[in-house]
């Protein structure tokens, strides 16, 4: 950066941060606290990246199954006694797919994760209610239950945080 000076005849500007003073202390310790935090930044990148991967585990093989198996899929939602399950594996389909990959990508993350938590509250209460099943298969119905309810809160605290420097998101911004 230039370093400008005064007009002839004026004084040079006051130095603002003399050295020795409260000011000066406090701007080193802004430039110390700023090298610390770049290890830091790294850190929350990867960790962010990771729960997103970890996440986008869960909703993208999921999606892709359903493709695989869009008849059974079909047939499983007609079980539950959803009205158009055809309809309704389409939709699991696109959100899962689409989704999945949207984490991934750290695109839209905010709105992606928030969307999967809600496609999740839904499914999770209708699929898995364990409470309304047999006793033999209670244990299983309750555990995929709250499995899923560990998967919201998963997805609510990665929209909370945004995306991480390691996103498409970020490198819009």
């Amino acid at each position: 950066m230039p370093v400008i000076e005064p007009p002839d005849g004026l004084p040079p500007p006051p130095d603002f941060f003399p050295q020795g003073t409260a000011m000066s202390t406090l701007s080193s310790v802004s430039r110390a606290a700023t090298a610390a935090a770049q290890p830091a930044d790294a850190l929350n990148a990867s960790l962010n990246l990771a729960g997103r991967l970890a996440l986008a585990a869960l909703f993208l093989p999921a999606g892709l199954n359903k493709i695989s198996g869009f008849e059974g899929t079909v047939g499983y939602i007609a079980s539950a006694g959803l009205p158009l399950a055809t309809l309704g594996a389409v939709i699991a389909i696109v959100v899962e797919v689409i989704g999945g990959l949207a984490l991934i990508a750290g695109f839209r993350t905010r709105i992606t994760a928030l969307m999967l938590a809600a496609f999740t509250l839904v499914a999770t209460v209708i699929f898995h209610a364990w409470w309304s099943v047999p006793a033999d298969q209670a244990f299983v119905q309750q555990l995929m239950f709250f499995k899923n309810v560990g998967v919201i809160g998963g997805l609510l605290a990665l929209a909370a945080a945004a995306p991480g420097a390691w996103s498409l998101d970020a490198r819009r911004a």
